[in-house]
């Protein structure tokens, strides 16, 4: 997520056929059974050592748009834990500190190694409910979307979205999807259909398609 556009429940759920699994995890982390159906590398706020938010986060509606963002940030092959906290950190910062928001903007990240998670505060807390928090990642369009950043820089074609993450973000789609009944083909979006933006880069862009048909095979098995 490019530009100046402008919850804390589990700390893992893992994906399984109606049964969620409880045991160890990276960075001695423990998954928790919260809902079956979430994303298999689900981390808090608390997780990856998130600073507060700079005011209230406002818990609002339902969105109806899942809005694709990648982050501008670099294509690291390191996928692990400890990378993927560095970087929500980094992004918070970022958008705190530099663009003057009160929090990370988007309300969930994508590493490149799959892990996800809950970026802007009280997130997870509101999709369990079926709805939304506030953001702060598509001008103009925030009060009805939900934000996703990837980790990574996907404005050349050519790039190599790993397929971890790919498979994390199509998960990811399908827990929004059951949770607010939206149907992937018509919810599922790229930052610039929203605004004057080359995000989430070509890469990514022309891979919506099939992460819509992906996110509906997903629902379907569900």
């Amino acid at each position: 997520m490019s530009g100046k556009n402008e919850g804390r429940l589990s700390r893992r759920a893992v994906l399984g056929a109606g049964i969620a699994a409880a045991g160890a995890v990276a960075g001695g982390l423990t998954a928790t059974p919260v809902h079956a159906k979430e994303p298999t590398l689900l981390y808090d706020r608390q997780d990856w050592g998130a600073r507060p938010p700079r005011g209230t986060i406002d818990i609002i509606g339902p969105p109806t748009a899942i809005v694709v963002h990648h982050a501008v940030w670099p294509n690291t092959m390191d996928f692990s834990w400890e990378r993927a906290a560095l970087t929500s950190r980094e992004i918070q910062d970022l958008h705190m500190d530099d663009n003057g928001w009160k929090d990370a903007g988007q309300q969930l990240t994508i590493s490149r190694g799959g892990h996800v998670m809950e970026a802007r505060d009280r997130s997870f807390e509101a999709i369990r409910q079926g709805l939304n928090v506030m953001g702060a990642h598509v001008g103009g369009h925030n009060s009805y979307t939900i934000g996703i950043e990837n980790e990574g820089t996907y404005t050349d074609p050519d790039t190599v979205v790993p397929s971890g993450q790919f498979g994390s973000l199509a998960q990811t789609c399908a827990w929004l999807c059951e949770r607010y009944g939206l149907d992937p083909h018509q919810a599922i979006a790229g930052h610039r259909d929203f605004n004057d933006t080359i995000c989430p880069g070509e890469a990514l862009y022309r891979r919506l398609p099939e992460l819509r048909d992906r996110t509906a095979r997903l629902l379907a098995e569900w």
